[in-house]
């Protein structure tokens, strides 16, 4: 162990506890449903929040870390949440520092009818470039066995099948279940389930209003998602 490692896990757990705890008073999650994770890739680990336990009784010291190699638990006294099986393939997959999950109303809602979150606008082209997935069902046989692995490889291969690229469509709705998403760090990962959230419910309502409403131009949304993300946004202060 290098003499760095214990002040850069003290900063992991304590990232990944306020990500957790924003996450609860965003309103997206209830009781102990949902959980938020962070990586620290150099070190080779993640951390994330432990099963069933309320969110208000968290302290960083509750968070229980993870090999990004095994999916072992290297460091805690506490069972990791569930999902943790979902967040390593998220992270063996995808170039992300931080993962969010959440059962938020709207969003998995629109999971459980296996309908995608679409591009219809200048609100979800500001962060995301183009529909949200929604994965296909797992089968009998993925759910008996390693159900939560399963799930993240499902999530993988919804990306992959459709050519999605994850940095720029950070979110996914896992049919029947519910919402993942991902960033640079936990706290980005929690602010994606918020703006997926309220997507979601712009969703919803069009499909009760204008059930055929028109996909945004390819043009209009590539402008808005590129004027914030990437090498030449120029949205903000900098």
């Amino acid at each position: 162990m290098s003499g760095r490692e214990p002040a850069r896990r003290v900063a992991l757990r304590e990232a990944v506890c306020q990500a957790n705890l924003d996450l609860a008073a965003s309103g997206l999650v209830h009781g102990t449903f949902g959980n938020a994770s962070g990586a620290d890739r150099e070190a080779g680990v993640f951390a994330i929040k432990p099963s069933g336990v309320p969110y208000g009784d968290l302290t960083p010291g509750h968070m229980v870390l993870i090999s990004l190699v095994s999916g072992e638990v290297v460091d805690g006294d506490l069972r990791p949440s569930s999902d943790t099986p979902t967040h390593l393939e998220i992270y063996r997959a995808f170039a992300c520092g931080g993962v969010a999950h959440t059962h938020s109303e709207a969003a998995t809602t629109l999971a459980q009818a296996r309908l995608p979150v679409r591009c219809t606008g200048t609100t979800h082209a500001d962060h995301f470039r183009g529909h949200v997935p929604v994965t296909r069902d797992l089968t009998p046989d993925e759910v008996r066995e390693a159900y939560e692995r399963n799930t993240g490889l499902v999530i993988v291969e919804a990306f992959r099948e459709s050519g999605l690229d994850p940095a720029e469509v950070s979110a996914v709705l896992v049919a029947h279940h519910g919402p993942f998403t991902w960033g640079a760090d936990p706290g980005e990962a929690v602010e994606r389930s918020r703006v997926l959230e309220i997507l979601a419910r712009m969703e919803c309502t069009l499909r009760a209003i204008a059930p055929d409403g028109p996909d945004a131009p390819a043009w209009l949304v590539d402008r808005h998602f590129l004027r914030k993300h990437g090498r030449d946004a120029y949205y903000g202060q900098g």
